[in-house]
């Protein structure tokens, strides 16, 4: 009986949210290591259950055919079927945790037992390569109107930035990039400077290029110290839908411990800006990444295209507020939109 109330004042909350949405939704690409943290998962469930977000793309930064398929049973069991990137040559790896021997893989099981989707169990190949479809669906978009969220590594990006003339668009990657992105916002490096595993743990090279090169829209960074002591997730695990994927990623990944949020407060940013959870931590200056994957803040007056985030609240009332959105957005009612089958279900 507690479940069903809780239940009950969770779908009253989100009807009241989503009455208030705007009508024109926020267009978003997420480029995503889902694989080795379970917080892309919980960033992808708020994305595709916002109705204020368009979700025009997920491009996979890790070569794993089983986080492609995971992003596209995650998407599905919420009624999307956006299109789905992943950098090449693909691998069948899976995550195993030899840093603290606690942590489990996921991935796998969820694309197994929640396929459905773009990408259905066993048609990894059938992902886009991630720079073609940046190319698709920028191309096709309206200038300055997309917001890429980047929580995990840069090969997608950089290659983006490469890019030149193709059929979906005359202009080269920075060009384009100039013509319709209108917020670059990171998940990476630390504030005013540190060294993070999203901007070393892939190639740092890369991370170095987008950052140090990318022009043409406003970067924001969301710094490790901003979501390392935010903790969320376990609302989710006792009070979900028995059959949510995202819940059984998080039950899988920790075994029903909270984690650190720093990939679903990015994505907070990136739909909803500021709101009153963030602020700005610098009113001007750059980033700069060196080869290493380092990175500084440079503090420059003649600079204001580039910010870091800081909380606006204390830790556990923002971990409080993600632990709501996961809650709610895992509740939504799926009345006009069909649901994916879950095999265990079956």
């Amino acid at each position: 009986m507690i479940g069903c109330l809780v239940s009950l004042l969770c779908l009253n909350d989100i009807v009241r949210v989503h009455a208030a949405s705007p009508a024109t939704a926020k267009r978003l690409i997420i480029d995503t290591d889902l694989f080795s943290d379970v917080d892309d998962a919980g960033a992808l469930l708020l994305a595709a259950t916002s109705s204020s977000v368009d979700l025009l793309a997920v491009n996979i930064n890790f070569p794993s055919t089983y986080s492609a398929l995971a992003a596209s049973a995650i998407l599905a069991h919420y009624g999307h079927n956006s299109p789905i990137g992943i950098r090449r040559p693909l691998t069948d790896a899976t995550f195993f945790d030899s840093w603290f021997f606690e942590l489990g893989e996921y991935t796998s099981k969820v694309a197994y037992h929640w396929s459905g989707g773009s990408l259905p169990w066993g048609h990894a190949e059938d992902a886009w390569d991630p720079v073609e479809l940046y190319r698709k669906v920028l191309s096709e978009a309206p200038d300055q109107s997309v917001t890429i969220a980047s929580i995990g590594f840069f090969d997608n990006l950089s290659g983006l930035l490469n890019s030149s003339s193709d059929m979906y668009s005359s202009l080269s990657g920075p060009d384009l990039i100039a013509a319709k992105v209108t917020e670059l916002v990171i998940m990476g490096g630390q504030y005013p400077s540190g060294y993070e595993y999203n901007f070393w743990g892939g190639n740092p090279s890369l991370t170095a290029h987008v950052v140090n090169t990318w022009k043409g829209s406003p970067i924001t960074f969301s710094g490790f110290e901003m979501g390392e002591n935010v903790t969320s997730g376990l609302r989710l695990i006792n009070e979900g839908p028995r059959d949510d994927p995202v819940k059984a990623a998080y039950v899988y990944y920790g075994y029903a411990t909270a984690r650190p949020s720093f990939d679903p407060l990015t994505v907070l940013y990136a739909m909803e800006g500021l709101g009153d959870l963030f602020e700005f931590g610098a009113e001007y200056g750059y980033n700069h990444v060196e080869q290493n994957g380092s990175n500084t803040w440079i503090y420059d007056k003649e600079v204001t295209g580039q910010r870091f985030l800081r909380l606006k609240v204390p830790e556990d009332r923002a971990g409080a507020e993600v632990d709501k959105r996961l809650l709610q957005a895992a509740w939504i009612p799926h009345r006009d939109r069909p649901l994916a089958v879950s095999r265990q279900e079956l």
